[in-house]
Order: C-alpha cells, then structure tokens, then sequence
C-alpha cells in the first residue's frame, strides 16, 4: 500500500496496490503526517506499483501539490504505469508539471 523514505530532503512515497476512496484517505493522512515533520523539498510519488486507481488517485496528487506548495516545497509523481497514463493525461494533471 505505501511506503515512506526520506533522504537528501526527498520524501518519496512507494504506492501499491489498489488506489480508491478508501486507500487514499489513509495513504493521504501518513504522507501528510511524516511530511509535516519532515519538511522535505520534494515529495515523490511512485506510481511503478499501482494496479488500480480510480479518480481518488488524482484527489492525492492534487492535495500533496496544494500543501508542498504550501510548504515551499514541490510535487514529483514517477513511474506512471502505461495502463494509467490515460487517467492522468484526461485529468489535466499534466499541466502542472508534475509528472516525471
């Protein structure tokens, strides 16, 4: 489901598995957490594990973007499997530059 390292002011957050409704709220409340203590520069996202992922997926991205941004801090998502390319072009998440 996630993990959390930090290294170098990176915090990079390992997704797997299904991203829904009800994995994003707890994957969104430990990312928050860790990175309210951490203060870190970037944030990653690594999508490389995700089967699944239905809109909540872009919600987490959206809301990470808003509170680094917040924090001086930046959004990168890595690793976008080809099968949810698609989701993301549509959402427009491309836009904002996150999308490595």
């Amino acid at each position: 489901m996630l993990e959390l390292n930090f290294e170098n002011s990176v915090l990079t957050a390992h997704l797997s598995g299904e991203l829904d409704h009800h994995t994003a709220a707890v994957i969104r409340k430990k990312i928050d957490a860790k990175a309210e203590i951490l203060k870190p520069k970037t944030l990653k996202l690594d999508y490389k594990n995700v089967d699944f992922m239905d809109s909540s997926g872009i919600g987490l991205i959206m809301g990470r973007y808003r509170n680094m941004a917040l924090m001086g801090g930046k959004v990168e998502v890595t690793n976008v499997p080809p099968h949810l390319k698609r989701m993301f072009s549509l959402s427009g998440i491309e836009t904002l530059g996150v999308i490595k």
